[in-house]
């Protein structure tokens, strides 16, 4: 009888054993599989979704995540689009826990600069939130005239004016790491 018990008893703990091996082997190639996760891939398994962007200036946009690509994300809200580079970030509240991988070899090299190149082209009336600014700033207002590899230049204009000769009161160029965000005047998209 005792016999009998003691290797009942000697079955259970080896199942119980080897069960948490299994569970221990499990939980470790989940955290491996994670650790794989790029920031952009889980930013794509979040489209659609509200999300909160607060900035590392201080500043923080609210909206739905309508694209994130290489290196940015576009958030939309109810009138405008904001463009916000991902170095710019300090954290985001609201993301799932989905990520996608992009399929496209096209759009993974998409970046930065492509998206403003794009503004430029469409004579987009903008307002610019540097990475530094004050809390306090209400940004750049203008129109981008070019883009260079690491910078761009907005033609700062007063809100609502268009962009000619006459109306521009400075060009400023903005190296790329200094980007904050960059948000619609009106409803247009970017």
């Amino acid at each position: 009888m005792r016999w009998d018990a003691l290797f009942s008893d000697m079955e259970a703990q080896f199942a119980e054993g080897s069960t948490l091996e299994v569970e221990a082997e499990i939980s470790e190639r989940a955290r491996i599989e994670a650790s794989s996760v790029a920031l952009a891939d889980r930013l794509r398994g979040s489209v659609n979704s509200h999300v909160a962007v607060h900035l590392l200036c201080g500043r923080i946009f609210e909206g739905t995540l309508s694209h994130a690509a290489a290196d940015a994300l576009v958030l939309t809200e109810v009138r405008h689009q904001i463009l916000i580079p991902y170095g710019a970030v300090a954290r985001y509240t609201g993301l799932g826990r989905i990520s996608l991988a992009e399929p496209s070899q096209v759009r993974r090299r998409i970046g930065l600069s492509s998206a403003l190149r794009g503004l430029a082209r469409d004579r987009s009336e903008l307002v610019v939130t540097l990475r530094g600014g004050p809390e306090g700033d209400r940004g750049l207002s203008g129109v981008i005239d070019r883009v260079g590899s690491d910078f761009f230049d907005v033609a700062l204009v007063s809100p609502g004016e268009a962009r000619r000769a006459s109306q521009v009161r400075q060009v400023a160029t903005i190296p790329f790491e200094s980007l904050g965000a960059i948000r619609s005047r009106t409803g247009t998209e970017l």
